[in-house]
């Protein structure tokens, strides 16, 4: 279990600012995880900017939605730089979907945490091939904070940490849903992604 923390870097202002990450794979509740980080910042009180990816307007076009539905206000941006632009004076930041942004996304989290702002972001660590996804990596590294959440497989029941697309588009960034991704295992995504190139 996550405990938010209560030290970080100082800024020139006083104040303490880190970088959390929550990464996984499709259905493994990285954004009920920011949504839940997000409600303990709102209901103590603190000023709370969230955003995402103008792009992805599966569940909403502005609220960020969990898979089961969760949900929370948001402001859609269509390029990272965009978020220094409206975060403000505000105490916490959180970032849903972050592969989706351009490189910019790492100085963005950089500089804000800098300033003395808790910044929360989720993404997908890999891609549905299986490799690093976007400026996640960087995220990853620069980050106080890491948090792996896991599915589980829906052919193995197993631990999932892989996103299988269903479908045989090849685009890296296709959106969609159960009817386009399952979570896999690692031997589940492997056995299957040999038999789709063979």
């Amino acid at each position: 279990m996550f405990i938010e923390p209560n030290i970080g870097r100082t800024s020139p202002s006083g104040k303490s600012g880190w970088i959390e990450v929550i990464c996984g794979c499709m259905f493994s509740g990285k954004t009920e995880e920011l949504i839940r980080r997000l409600n303990r910042a709102l209901i103590a009180q603190q000023k709370v900017e969230i955003f995402k990816p103008a792009l992805d307007t599966r569940y909403h076009t502005e609220k960020i939605v969990s898979h089961n539905e969760r949900e929370i206000r948001s402001t859609p941006v269509q390029f990272a730089s965009d978020i220094m632009l409206l975060a403000g004076e505000c105490d916490v930041v959180g970032i849903d979907e972050a592969q989706f942004f351009d490189e910019a996304i790492v100085e963005v989290c950089n500089t804000l945490a800098n300033n003395g702002k808790r910044v929360i972001v989720a993404g997908l660590d890999m891609d549905y091939e299986g490799k690093p996804f976007g400026a996640m990596p960087f995220l990853l590294a620069v980050a106080e904070y890491v948090t792996k959440v896991h599915a589980i497989c829906a052919q193995t029941g197993e631990l999932a940490s892989f996103s299988y697309r269903l479908s045989d588009n090849h685009k890296q960034v296709l959106l969609g849903e159960k009817n386009t991704y399952e979570a896999r295992s690692r031997q589940a995504f492997y056995n299957e992604t040999k038999k789709k190139n063979e």
